[in-house]
């Protein structure tokens, strides 16, 4: 896919834009970090993949009786006397 576009002036940065396509197929968001390199006299435009996953409200409150149960299996750190400079 080749797609032709132009630098342009905005404040003081040049800015490219990148078509709505190119995001979707690259699977790509406005805000995610991309990695610039010259090789041979070409810019070559890379994303960086983050490892750490963003959740969406509703997959998060889906996990909601894992959290309970492990919530119910941790009940015994809270109980007891402080041992320490622990606040209560």
């Amino acid at each position: 896919m080749t797609i032709i576009t132009k630098i342009r002036r905005q404040g003081g940065a040049a800015v490219v834009t990148i078509p709505p396509a190119i995001l979707k197929t690259m699977e790509l968001q406005v805000g995610d970090q991309l990695s610039l390199e010259m090789h041979d006299g070409e810019l070559v435009v890379k994303p960086i993949r983050k490892t750490q996953r963003r959740y969406k409200l509703s997959e998060l409150l889906e996990g909601g009786e894992v959290v309970s149960s492990l919530n119910a299996d941790m009940a015994w750190v809270m109980e007891g006397d402080p041992v320490g400079h622990e606040i209560s």
